[in-house]
């Protein structure tokens, strides 16, 4: 079985995306996304990146939210996928386990209701 490439560039990218290349410059210079840079400054995208703008898509064509309202949901998304370790570090080391429990339940309600994953699973 072929091993998948770890890094794509932009133009492998954009393939495996069905999306133009200029897009996903577009949605660099908005912040939305910030592929690694080779020495000679060519856009290299990780499978994280690319997951990452396939939420983009879908938030754009299939739910109808502008980008600005995608910036401010990947804010968010960002924010809690720093939050669930601290929280499930807690949980399990602190006298308030319950109370920590339940901010774990929140979060992962949070990833629930954005449609992703959550951390480590």
């Amino acid at each position: 079985m072929a091993k998948r490439p770890d890094f794509f560039l932009i133009s492998m990218a954009a393939e495996r995306l069905d999306m133009h290349p200029q897009t996903l410059r577009k949605y660099e210079r908005l912040g939305l996304v910030q592929p690694h840079r080779t020495l000679g400054s060519m856009r290299v995208y990780t499978q994280d990146e690319l997951d990452r703008i396939r939420l983009i898509k879908t938030l754009v064509d299939r739910e109808g939210i502008n980008l600005a309202g995608v910036q401010r949901l990947l804010s968010i998304v960002d924010v809690a996928r720093r939050l669930h370790p601290l929280v499930r570090e807690t949980a399990r080391t602190s006298p308030r386990a319950e109370v920590h429990r339940r901010l774990e339940d929140e979060v992962a309600a949070l990833f629930r209701l954005l449609g992703l994953d959550e951390p480590g699973e």
